[in-house]
């Protein structure tokens, strides 16, 4: 449609938008939900709901705080159903308020775009200290686990992280001891912004065994026809794939339908109420 390799002719949010609108129409025509056209278009034969990844608590460049690590989301891996697992993640998003509001005080409630919280968090552990805490005072222990979005490069300065001007192996050490210490199970690879979505990319990482994830975001690639092409190639290498929001997303529910087309079986969202 753009012509253009990155999208430079008519822009990436008009490419964007006809791209989104076009599916929904050949939905339409079709007469079947979204998701449905979605796998018919990748070729699944079914559709499957899985994991929720909802992001809770930011720091680094979302937030104002000293906490440099970007997001902490929390994962209701042992609900016995989706609907199970948006219940767990409200009841957990509720108490984790009451949690930030009696340490840090009635002002550090405030969210942000995506109704994440960003309290005045001092040193980088008081993030999976707090979700430890929320999670356990509604009794949800043994069915929640704790996902981050560390995003380094955010605090990457003169060859080192910038957590008390860390090396590389220092920072894996803190990686190690977040897993040792809390329910931590998600440490995304560099399949984000290294990717961008971009087949093209993708089929190069593959080859440099660069990552073995995608994080998929069709607001990088701007086209749901090489999201789609960007899906099956990093599924096809053995990747993990995560259907992702952006930060500032907008309430269409595009994304949801995605995420079930694709079978990606795993999702990271806002907060869940």
């Amino acid at each position: 449609m753009d012509g253009t390799e990155n999208k430079s002719r008519l822009g990436a949010n008009v490419t964007r938008s006809v791209s989104l609108a076009v599916c929904k129409a050949g939905a339409v025509e079709k007469g079947v939900p979204l998701h449905h056209h979605i796998a018919d278009l990748v070729g699944n034969p079914e559709v499957i709901l899985r994991v929720l990844a909802f992001n809770v608590i930011n720091g680094g460049s979302h937030a104002g705080s000293k906490l440099a690590m970007q997001e902490f989301m929390i994962l209701p891996v042992g609900s016995s159903s989706f609907q199970k697992a948006m219940h767990i993640g409200a009841d957990v998003y509720h108490n984790l308020k009451n949690v930030i509001k009696e340490k840090y005080g009635k002002d550090a409630t405030n969210i942000g775009d995506e109704g994440r919280f960003a309290p005045n968090i001092l040193e980088n552990k008081e993030a999976p200290e707090l979700l430890k805490n929320a999670v356990g005072k509604v009794g949800y222990t043994d069915k929640v686990v704790i996902g981050t979005d560390v995003a380094a490069s955010e605090f990457f300065r003169s060859s080192k992280y910038d957590l008390d001007f860390k090396s590389p192996d220092d920072l894996a050490d803190v990686y190690k001891s977040f897993i040792r210490d809390y329910p931590v199970c998600r440490y995304p690879g560099s399949g984000d912004d290294l990717m961008v979505t971009n087949p093209k990319w993708i089929a190069k990482a593959v080859g440099e065994k660069s990552c073995n994830c995608l994080l998929l975001k069709v607001n990088q690639i701007s086209s749901v026809t090489e999201s789609l092409q960007a899906c099956k190639l990093s599924q096809s290498n053995g990747w993990g794939v995560m259907v992702s929001h952006c930060s500032g997303e907008s309430e269409d529910t595009f994304m949801a339908d995605l995420f079930v087309g694709l079978c990606t079986g795993q999702i990271k969202t806002g907060a869940p109420c």
